[in-house]
């Protein structure tokens, strides 16, 4: 593919209305960067990335790709794992515009949709309707139906539910011609209307249907197709195109219709470019459900009982080795969801059993269980329901990205993953395949996901960063493309072809039918516009890999301490590209918010991953951060944290992006509002001298306005009040006047008697408490010594918050190692450091044990044991019996509550709701919103005011909203609680402060 001139692309600009990048600025360099890869291995930088906004604009594309000998590259959430979205020519990525559900037709049970539709949002949009569209993937909550169809995806219910080659009842789409055309269900006199040239939008169209017969109705093709193609045993099948499927038609099969749809599914985007699918929906599936994990001492065991399971009639039936198992104990999120294993099994089957009643289910159920007990395998058998099943489902989805957490440079390749082999062959196939990885390969594999299809994704660790894992690599496909062979195997069954396995499909299916394949895309196809280099005409597969081979070590100093990731570098590395950053406010989570607002891919956390590696792989500068295009792709990272928890490799791009702005200071300077926002708290230890100054002016919108814009904040956004002393200040007036007055002069109620536990804990006197939320430190600290607690606040500095959020690590890093020397031999078990505001007090259990130096590290940990905000603390004195309900009030209140991003990242909301529902008509209702949109100074400032509203719009300001007057709204953030307020109107309260208040 040659190199088009800039200019050349800019009468198709002038006429687009999406986007397209294609120059070499920062802006345009960086996009053409992030789309070379995929959730592949693979990577290839394009010639240009366009992101069109109608139908139109992809003809006019199109038009551009057939003029200038160029082609283009169907894109939608890019989580393709054969490489199928990488390419050199221009990728086309319709999953920012062309996301509309645009008919539901409940009656006959079908959708129209746009394929950048997500398969989980569509089905929250049909679940008021009592459908839903049935194939789903592990990454549903992001996939798209483009990208369903392009891989024929299936899914952990596919047995049941079947693939989406099952379900596309029409496509419309453009040909290489450009004409628009639909391809939809047709008789056999349609279709020879078709063949005669009627009812046709172009020339191209009409030899379509010709050549397909020409095909198709030869009796020797017929034969070497049903010899040559997978056994119909096998239902997960993605081998070429799918000549097999719509072979039926022409041998006259009763009642065979035909549609080129069984072809497109599972096409790669290779043969034309969908615009709009019409999909069948299913019903709903019964309301309960049973999910039986059983455990096993082998993976033979596991799948000869994956047979049982299915003589049972199981809905599903899903594996997950011990390997996956093991890796999920480090992984903040996935913990959480794996309180079903016991022991240490080497393979759990998950079998599950949909029905009306709990009590069917559970019959269901128990049957299986006798019948494993029956025939001795297995040794433990619990039985999940509800939500502790979705959590159990939620752990095996993650397995492929969780793999990625891995030390080393021996990473999971998605190589042997995705063969599919008749379900009865399953267990003497594995055992084969695991006897020649071992023997021949010295590899080690690892299995998970779909026994009941017949396909187990099969993981070895091989490193492509050097030329003798490269070689390993394409080894062991090879060797294993010949037991799948020897099987009646598909190679690829959900996951495609691509630049992987393209390769291998003349050996799979035989010359002669590969030539009917190559037929196929010359027919469709001639100038080789759409997809190039997929499924035909494939480069052999281990080049374009997105590691050089023999990469030497990058070796990068940096401030925070990355060495429990190998570098700085192997965190970015550890991004799989699996998307789960691109989720949406209708799925729920905090992770991405930028992106949630914006469904633009640049602003993904796997966008930065990319970024990063990028350029900290191929800088020829000293200063390897000091990149304009990093800059630019870190802009909106909110640094919520959520990808620390949510991301299931732990790709912290908060930590990333702090420690990348350092850097990049140190190249080009310190902006003047990044200054002047680090250094929050001595700004405000000279404002709160004249409280009353500042507040006059930032409570005139006039003059605000102007200070804000002087300060680089936008001048709508209203700021917070300082208080009329400090906290700190009001500490020192209670111990001057004595227990029993408040700094506001108002009378405390007494304090009960003291509890037999008398304990004393140190209050973390965060910045923001200390001069803007001082009442809520008052009554935080009033509520704890109402419940006999003694609240000390001990000599510290302040959080180093600030500095974090702006990239000024350095600066934090003196402070941390300050609190810490200074806190260090204060707080134990017995006597913890209590924090109002979660972003203060989490740093002692994230940034402050890797910013302080080795000879620090012991204490900075111990610390970080014994830092709790005040919700956990009083959580776990009630948890002790320490605190009754009996102190507070019985009134009947209905509180909602939104979480702080930090806080659901590296601690819970569990002990926020249990604090608050401690009163016992109290009713806590958690608002299932993400990030508020403040996020620090983030929503200050000007350039990204209008973008922290947007995601506030998600889901937390429309429920505030609509909460009547009497319902409590509860935040523990500063920001989220003033992000609240100037995106509703109302007045969010602290957590504790709603405690207090409580208080009889």
């Amino acid at each position: 593919m040659f190199k088009i001139p800039a200019p050349t692309f800019s009468p198709l600009v002038q006429s687009f209305d999406g986007e397209i990048y294609f120059d070499n600025s920062p802006e345009h360099e960086a996009m053409r960067l992030l789309y070379a890869t995929d959730a592949s291995v693979y990577q290839e930088k394009p010639l240009a990335v366009a992101i069109p906004k109608t139908v139109e604009d992809i003809k006019r594309l199109v038009r551009f790709a057939r003029q200038h000998h160029t082609s283009l590259i169907p894109r939608a959430a890019g989580t393709s794992l054969a490489g199928q979205v990488v390419g050199g020519g221009i990728v086309t990525d319709c999953s920012r515009y062309f996301t509309n559900v645009l008919e539901i037709n409940q009656q006959e049970r079908w959708v129209r949709v746009q394929p950048g539709v997500i398969r989980d949002d569509l089905n929250a949009a049909l679940k008021p309707h009592g459908l839903m569209f049935g194939p789903e993937t592990s990454t549903a909550s992001r996939a798209m139906v483009g990208g369903m169809i392009g891989n024929n995806s299936c899914g952990l219910h596919s047995i049941v539910w079947g693939s989406t080659r099952h379900h596309l009842l029409e496509a419309k789409a453009i040909l290489s011609d450009g004409a628009e055309v639909t391809f939809k269900s047709l008789s056999f006199d349609e279709f020879d209307r078709k063949c005669r040239g009627e009812n046709v939008v172009s020339p191209l169209e009409q030899r379509l249907y010709q050549q397909i017969r020409e095909t198709l109705s030869t009796p020797t093709n017929q034969q070497q197709i049903r010899d040559g193609f997978p056994k119909p045993t096998i239902t997960r099948r993605n081998t070429g195109y799918a000549l097999d499927a719509l072979l039926p038609f022409f041998e006259q099969s009763a009642d065979q219709r035909f549609n080129f749809c069984q072809l497109i599914a599972g096409s790669e985007g290779t043969l034309c470019f969908i615009t709009e699918a019409k999909l069948n929906l299913l019903p709903l599936p019964p309301k309960k459900s049973a999910l039986v994990c059983a455990h096993f001492i082998t993976i033979r065991q596991s799948l000869e009982a994956n047979l049982v399971a299915l003589d049972h009639a199981c809905s599903a039936s899903e594996l997950v080795d011990d390997y996956i198992l093991q890796l999920t104990k480090g992984n903040i999120e996935q913990a959480k969801n794996r309180d079903f294993v016991e022991g240490d099994p080497k393979a759990v089957l998950m079998v599950e059993f949909f029905d009306d009643t709990v009590e069917a289910v559970t019959q269901k159920a128990n049957r299986l269980i006798a019948a494993l007990q029956q025939q001795e395998l297995g040794y433990a058998y619990p039985v999940l329901y509800g939500e502790e099943a979705v959590k159990a489902w939620n752990l095996r989805k993650a397995g492929l990205s969780i793999m990625y957490n891995i030390p080393g440079d021996d990473k999971p390749a998605n190589l042997i993953e995705d063969c599919a082999i008749d379900v009865r062959d399953l267990p003497d196939y594995i055992d084969e395949l695991d006897q020649m990885a071992a023997e021949k390969h010295g590899l080690a594999l690892e299995y998970s996901a779909h026994a009941g299809a017949g396909e187990l994704h099969v993981l070895p660790l091989i490193n492509l960063k050097s030329n003798e894992g490269r070689l390993k690599f394409r080894a062991l496909l090879a060797d294993t493309a010949a037991l799948v062979k020897k099987y009646g195997g598909s190679l690829s069954g959900e996951h495609g072809d691509g630049r992987l396995r393209g390769e291998f499909i003349p050996f799979m299916i035989g010359d002669a039918n590969f030539q009917l394949v190559q037929e196929v895309k010359q027919t469709w196809d001639p100038q080789r516009i759409f997809n190039p280099g997929k499924i035909v005409d494939t480069p052999p597969m281990n080049e374009f890999l997105r590691y050089e081979a023999d990469q030497k070590p990058v070796q990068i100093d940096t401030i925070f301490d990355f060495s429990a990731e190998d570098g700085i570098l192997n965190l970015a590395e550890k991004c799989s590209g699996s998307g789960d950053c691109r989720k949406t406010a209708v799925t729920g989570g905090t992770m991405c918010p930028s992106y949630m607002a914006t469904r633009r891919e640049r602003d993904t956390t796997r966008a930065r991953a990319n970024i990063l590696r990028q350029f900290l792989t191929h800088s020829e500068k000293p200063n390897q951060f000091d990149h304009d295009e990093i800059k630019e792709v870190m802009d909106l990272c909110l640094s919520c944290k959520g990808c620390k928890s949510e991301c299931p490799s732990s790709v912290d791009i908060s930590r990333m992006k702090a420690e990348f702005l350092q850097h990049y200071y140190d190249a080009n300077g310190v902006p003047l509002r990044s200054r002047l926002v680090g250094n929050f708290t001595k700004l405000m230890s000279l404002a709160s001298l004249a409280p009353w100054a500042y507040n006059a002016i930032y409570d005139t919108p006039a003059l605000r306005r102007i200070a804000n814009r002087l300060a680089g904040f936008h001048p709508d956004r209203t700021m917070p009040e300082l208080a009329g002393t400090t906290l700190r200040q009001w500490g020192k007036g209670k111990r001057v006047k004595g227990v029993g007055h408040g700094a506001m002069g108002t009378e405390e109620p007494s304090a009960p008697n003291p509890l037999p536990h008398a304990t004393k804990v140190y209050l973390f006197c965060d910045e923001f408490t200390n001069y803007n939320d001082v009442e809520v430190g008052i009554k935080t600290v009033q509520l704890l010594e109402r419940l006999g607690y003694e609240v000390i606040i001990p000599d510290h500095l302040e959080s180093g918050r600030t500095y974090l959020s702006k990239g000024l690590v350095r600066d934090a890093q003196k402070i941390a190692i300050e609190n810490v020397n200074r806190l260090k031999d204060l707080i134990t078990a017995e006597t913890p450091l209590i924090g109002i505001e979660p972003s203060a007090i989490l740093g002692f259990r994230d940034e402050y044990v890797d910013l302080v130096p080795q000879s620090l590290k012991a204490s900075a940990q111990h610390l970080a044991k014994h830092a709790l905000l005040v919700d956990e603390f009083i959580a776990q004195e009630i948890d002790r019996g320490h605190i009754s309900k009996t102190a507070f009030t019985t009134e009947k209140r209905l509180i909602k509550l939104h979480g702080h991003c930090h806080q659901k990242a590296i601690a819970s909301l569990v002990p926020t709701k249990k604090m608050l529902s401690l009163p016992e008509n109290y009713e806590v209702q958690l608002i299932p919103s993400g990030c508020c949109g403040m996020a620090g100074s983030f929503g200050y400032e000007k350039e990204h005011y209008e973008l922290s509203m947007q995601v506030g719009e998600l889901v937390l300001f429309p429920t505030v909203r609509q909460q009547p007057a009497e319902v409590l709204i509860a935040a523990p953030g500063t920001s989220c609680r003033h992000q609240i307020k100037d995106g509703t109107g109302r007045v969010a309260q602290h957590p504790a402060v709603i405690l207090y208040d409580a208080l009889v």
